[in-house]
């Protein structure tokens, strides 16, 4: 066969698999049957969306964030209030194209954008699965929880550990095993990519895995610890009991029914280091802003009066950082040498009050003392499988380095804006 046959009949097949699959390149949307246990919060279908590419086996998956509930106001999410979870309606089947959903077409995230106007990432040629976030228990409950006020009752579905797992199961039959994985998420999303992460890992069986969790951690908090030793502890042992985390069929009694070596199941910071462990051939990072005002409120704002009743705004803020600070600290200080274990760790961008490293840009977001651009370099990182140790770098500096590229001046000038 000539070279021109050949090139013609690769062409000819590859046009013939592209009108197979009209949804090559676009977002797809898949609503998965109530059979399989899978609901949003509000007992509505789950609908997650896929972008395919017939070009390549490689695929990332994106764990929606944002925010979380364990009353029932922040579940249902009427009337401002603050600190609720996203979604509380569920999620209709145009969320990818409605602009004012958060998903924003998709460029919500660089990992999600097949072109993006600020950031260009290698999975933007990959498979892209995105994971919406519906169920307000970061994307690791498994628990009808009765919530009750003085306007009534009302059962929330907290299923996001059910929905991850009918995801997996609609991956593993519905596309091409990866050649590479990886798994990431933002927020609460960031949380639900770790707890997930065994389950999905080994459901899909790819070749390569890698995980990427940003700014959604499990911090070091035992549970016969006070919660001056570990400022998390209050908020983990509410949501261990309303999300349902340690019983039957719970996300930590069944990690650590599975692998015992994995971690404490009374520690759930432990398990940040155990996917290490299990999986000593993956690579494991995790990454936050170390001033980040968002998560840490969910984290502490309910539970420390200090915190919710200070003075004034940066008292506020003062307070919620040396919570948040300690608890970075130590997990870096408990974390394990594991060459594929890492962190990113730069102090903060105005961006979205410094929470999360990888949506809207990676801009701006370099430790520059370390010589490090940008969090896109600890992504790079992170799928280098050529021998190469996870990072590690936590900035030392609290002074914002100047910025140095295109990319970083848009970040800081739209963080001023106050777009994000």
């Amino acid at each position: 066969m000539s070279l021109n046959t050949l090139i013609k009949a690769v062409g000819v097949s590859l046009l013939c698999s592209l009108a197979s699959h009209a949804a090559y390149l676009k977002w797809e949307m898949v609503e998965l049957p109530a059979s399989s246990g899978a609901s949003c919060g509000n007992g509505s279908p789950y609908r997650f969306f896929v972008n395919r590419t017939p070009f390549t086996s490689k695929t990332v998956v994106m764990y929606e964030g944002g925010g979380a509930c364990w009353e029932k106001s922040t579940c249902e999410n009427k009337g401002g209030v603050q600190l609720a979870a996203v979604n509380p309606d569920g999620i209709p089947t145009n969320y990818m194209s409605d602009w004012n959903r958060q998903a924003h077409l998709g460029l919500v995230t660089p990992f999600t954008s097949r072109i993006d106007p600020l950031t260009s990432v290698q999975t933007q040629s990959w498979n892209i699965v995105y994971l919406t976030y519906c169920t307000g228990d970061v994307h690791v409950g498994n628990k009808v929880q009765v919530y009750t006020d003085a306007a009534g009752s009302a059962a929330w579905y907290h299923r996001g550990a059910v929905n991850a797992k009918a995801v997996t199961a609609w991956m593993a039959a519905n596309m091409r095993k990866p050649e590479q994985l990886l798994l990431t998420g933002f927020s609460a999303g960031g949380t639900g990519s770790t707890g997930n992460y065994a389950q999905m890992r080994n459901g899909l069986s790819p070749k390569r895995s890698a995980l990427l969790a940003d700014s959604g951690p499990l911090f070091w908090a035992p549970r016969g610890s006070t919660p001056e030793q570990s400022p998390s502890l209050p908020l983990q042992n509410t949501i261990r009991e309303v999300w349902g985390l340690d019983g039957p069929g719970g996300i930590v009694t069944e990690l650590i029914g599975k692998y015992p070596g994995a971690g404490d199941a009374n520690n759930l910071g432990t398990l940040t280091y155990g996917l290490s462990k299990i999986f000593p051939n993956d690579r494991i990072g995790y990454g936050m802003f170390q001033e980040d005002a968002t998560y840490s409120a969910f984290s502490y704002e309910k539970f420390f009066p200090e915190i919710s009743g200070a003075a004034t705004p940066e008292a506020r803020l003062a307070a919620l950082n040396v919570r948040w600070r300690q608890d970075i600290n130590t997990m870096v200080a408990r974390m394990p040498s594991s060459a594929n274990l890492g962190y990113y760790l730069p102090n903060y961008r105005e961006i979205n009050k410094s929470h999360c490293l990888t949506i809207v840009t990676f801009g701006d977001t370099g430790i520059k003392e370390r010589n490090l651009a940008g969090v896109g370099s600890f992504v790079d990182n992170l799928l280098d499988y050529s021998g190469k140790p996870v990072i590690r770098a936590q900035e030392a500096s609290r002074v914002k380095a100047p910025a140095t590229s295109l990319t970083d001046l848009v970040a800081q000038l739209i963080g001023k804006a106050g777009l994000f």
